[in-house]
């Protein structure tokens, strides 16, 4: 499942015209289907059970990752995503636009939601959340993005290729694998899949703004739900 927006580095116009369609035509596409299973995060063994709507769930989390701080908060994108997800990858540059734009008044927040149908989203998951706890998250992630192609749909496990990319980006190896290892790690993600859960997610992205959930059919709405929200 998934859903998308987008705008790469300078491009030609055509090109960048060419992504944006697609990546709206991809948005208005996505079909509710399915809860997400923690076997994400399992490389073998039974699917288990449907985890329940929780009475507690959270949209934001203490330890929920902010990537950006406004003196003043105007609101709050809440953003559900997957590493292997093509929309998410496509969403990704027209996110990272809007954190440079909206940054300084609205707090951009992302949750992890790996998704059952690909086989590396929850142990890319694991890969970010240990970049994370060396202050590396949002460098992680963009590697994902960036080298998905190369690495997304397959069924083998990636773990040792992005392994590599935590050696590439300068992280502590013996911290990096410690953190993946740890089943503490395993539950933070857990608990961003059963609020998202509990809060509708059914497909990746999905983006809540002030705690409601976005259904975008264009870039210029998405914008101007922004622009609305950061007065």
């Amino acid at each position: 499942m998934t859903q998308t927006p987008t705008k790469p580095f300078p491009p030609s116009s055509d090109r960048a015209k060419q992504i944006r369609l697609v990546l709206w035509i991809l948005l208005a596409a996505i079909v509710a289907g399915g809860l997400v299973w923690y076997a994400a995060l399992t490389t073998s063994g039974p699917a288990p059970e449907v985890p329940q709507p929780a009475a507690n769930a959270q949209l934001v989390r203490g330890d929920s990752h902010r990537l950006t701080s406004p003196a003043v908060e105007k609101a709050q994108l809440v953003e559900f995503l997957d590493f292997e997800c093509e929309s998410c990858r496509a969403a990704h540059p027209l996110v990272e636009e809007l954190k440079r734009e909206y940054g300084d008044r609205i707090t951009f927040v992302n949750r992890y939601f790996p998704l059952p149908g690909h086989r590396n989203s929850g142990t890319a998951a694991l890969a970010v959340e240990a970049s994370a706890q060396q202050g590396k998250y949002e460098q992680m992630a963009a590697k994902l993005f960036e080298t998905q192609p190369q690495w997304g749909g397959k069924q083998e496990s990636q773990a040792a290729l992005f392994r590599g990319y935590a050696q590439e980006l300068g992280l502590d190896l013996a911290r990096y694998d410690a953190a993946v290892a740890d089943e503490g790690a395993r539950e933070r993600i857990r608990q961003d899949v059963e609020d998202g859960t509990a809060l509708g997610v059914t497909g990746t992205p999905t983006f809540f703004l002030n705690g409601k959930k976005l259904v975008l059919n264009t870039e210029a709405d998405f914008r101007q739900l922004l622009t609305d929200a950061a007065r």
